[in-house]
């Protein structure tokens, strides 16, 4: 842990161990910045939409699917049998 002094405005402090449902203003600070980080991390998501593209066909990429019930026979026949 980190330990520094900060000059914090007290009534944004108390609103924030109020709304954020913590006991100490230390735990109101660490939770306001991590709740900070992640809407910072969800805002850089919409730089990635629409940025690649996928291209090919549904129909090819499900060639190399095996059938349900050819997984199903396949491993009955693995199996080991009691002798």
């Amino acid at each position: 842990m980190k330990r520094t002094n900060l000059v914090l405005d007290e009534a944004l402090l108390e609103a924030a161990v109020s709304l954020l449902g913590v006991k100490t203003y230390s735990a109101a600070v660490n939770k306001a910045l991590e709740e900070a980080i992640k809407v910072a991390k969800v805002r850089r998501l919409s730089q990635f939409i629409g940025k690649s593209v996928w291209e090919g066909t549904l129909s090819e990429m499900r060639e190399d699917v095996i059938p349900q019930k050819e997984k199903r026979s396949s491993r009955r026949s693995n199996r080991k049998t009691d002798e």
